[in-house]
């Protein structure tokens, strides 16, 4: 019998990809390539030294990981993506690095960026 929350989430993968994303640029000096992007956005809280919390969000983007492992292996700090003539530069949020499995069958990364301005 087959295992059918995976083909489910297969399933689900396949149609966010094909119906809810759009063509990005992925960059890695000197190297880009063109994926579909998900939009989407991860808030978190930061304490600084004097207490004070301050709630921030990041700008995320899941991409299929055959799709982009296949170019460039895993997401790294520093890299860029474009999108909607802006740019956007991966980074590290906290202690979780700069990107995270989105699914639990590890098909979907979601990347972590902060908006860097207009691409030029």
């Amino acid at each position: 019998m087959a295992d059918l929350l995976r083909t489910a989430s297969s399933w689900l993968e396949r149609m966010r990809t094909e119906h809810c994303s759009s063509l990005v640029e992925y960059r890695r000096p000197p190297d880009a390539y063109s994926v579909k992007a998900t939009f989407g956005r991860t808030g978190f809280e930061v304490v600084d030294e004097s207490g004070l919390t301050i709630n921030a969000h990041v700008w995320d983007f899941l991409i299929l990981a055959d799709e982009l492992f296949a170019l460039f292996g895993a997401p790294r700090a520093g890299d860029w993506i474009a999108a909607d003539g802006q740019r956007y530069e991966v980074m590290n949020l906290g202690g979780e690095g700069c990107w995270r499995w989105s699914d639990p069958y590890r098909r979907t990364c979601r990347i972590h960026t902060k908006d860097i301005g207009a691409d030029r």
